[in-house]
């Protein structure tokens, strides 16, 4: 039931009509407190959609009475248009619910571009008939209302010492770190303050989401949401709360890199050795960014050379000619000169793990991409057709 495992919560996911699928397309998540908080980030891209603008005013009290979620639009570049709809969306809610509009939260995915009377009308339709079914048990329904391109809906769960987090992801393509990097709501019926909520998001998102790069390109629409009911009655132990949020939003992240768009292999980037943690995400990233060696691992190709030249563009502090590469546990490169033979390594499976040690510091830290193949061309290049 994702979101609505955690005490507090009703959700609910119908069919509008707005994806040709006929597939459920509009959500809704209802807290019903007594705690009605909440804490959002939001893509740092600087073109951002409607709901994003709208979101991140609401968010700034840290109350959050309910969220509204619709796939098969983007709402993103639809003029004055658009932004009317995401205001008459939270509205339409906030009238059903009997709280003020202030507190609805907005998201939107889907194609950018695209809006007109009959997208409105339909997301409206969906938010009457999403409110007036939302039940405890309608965490799935929502989950599955969310997916654009992704082939399965995405959950997590955990259940603390009397108190529990739930959540719903979608994402599988436009993957990559600004903050978010897809549409998140997260769930808990712990007791926490809006303060709180926002500091255990920002760092369990800084090490889970911001370091999931499947493919370099930064979507218009991302926001991660946590939502407190705060209906357990139990305050967590600080800690406790913090290390479960981070393993849930790395469990999302890992289904999300897992149904990537077109992808043959998850392919979970490595760096230890590192001066500094910024130096080990940079070098990370650099290789995840890197289309010669994505293209290299969808052939069944462990180029370590690829990795070197890809990681020497980057500022880091570190000696090219000191640096080792590992696939799959075999170091094919040890000091920047070949180590073990390539025939070594198998790359057939779908998890692929590389391990760069810089050798230049303690640091580390993991970055998690996927390959580039002719199935994501395809999907991506037919897209709006």
């Amino acid at each position: 039931m994702s979101v609505t495992v955690p005490e507090g919560f009703a959700a609910g996911g119908v069919a509008v009509g707005l994806k040709s699928t006929g597939k459920p397309d509009v959500a809704v998540v209802v807290n019903r407190g007594p705690l009605k908080l909440g804490a959002a980030v939001f893509t740092s891209n600087r073109a951002k959609a409607n709901p994003i603008l709208w979101s991140q005013q609401v968010i700034q009290d840290g109350v959050v009475e309910a969220i509204v979620l619709n796939s098969g639009g983007a709402n993103c570049f639809t003029g004055a248009f658009g932004f009317q709809t995401t205001h008459q969306t939270a509205e339409r809610a906030a009238e059903l619910l009997g709280v003020g509009p202030g507190d609805v939260l907005v998201c939107s995915t889907g194609l950018i571009g695209t809006g007109d009377e009959v997208f409105r009308a339909k997301v409206l339709e969906g938010v009457e008939r999403a409110i007036a079914g939302a039940t405890p048990e309608g965490g799935d329904d929502a989950a599955r209302a969310i997916m654009t391109t992704d082939t399965v809906s995405k959950t997590s769960t955990f259940r603390g010492d009397g108190w529990t987090i739930g959540a719903m992801a979608k994402g599988a393509g436009m993957l990559a770190p600004g903050l978010a990097t897809m549409l998140v709501v997260i769930t808990t019926d712990a007791v926490l303050t809006a303060e709180e909520a926002d500091a255990h998001l920002r760092a369990a998102t800084r090490v889970s989401f911001d370091r999931l790069d499947s493919d370099g390109c930064m979507s218009t629409n991302d926001q991660v949401t946590l939502r407190v009911s705060g209906a357990s009655g139990v305050n967590p132990d600080s800690d406790a709360f913090r290390t479960a949020l981070h393993d849930v939003c790395l469990d999302l992240a890992g289904q999300l890199q897992a149904d990537a768009e077109g992808a043959s292999h998850d392919i979970t980037i490595r760096v230890v050795g590192a001066a500094s943690e910024d130096d080990a995400v940079e070098v990370g990233r650099s290789v995840a960014r890197n289309n010669l060696f994505k293209a290299a691992i969808f052939g069944n190709d462990p180029n370590w050379g690829r990795v070197l030249a890809a990681i020497g563009t980057t500022q880091a502090a570190f000696d090219p000619y000191a640096v080792d590469v590992s696939f799959n546990g075999v170091r094919l490169c040890s000091a920047g000169a070949p180590d073990r033979p390539r025939e070594e390594v198998d790359l057939a499976p779908r998890a692929t793990d590389v391990l760069i040690d810089l050798k230049a510091g303690d640091a580390a830290a993991t970055i998690l991409t996927n390959d580039l193949t002719h199935d994501y061309v395809h999907e991506n290049s037919a897209y709006s057709s």
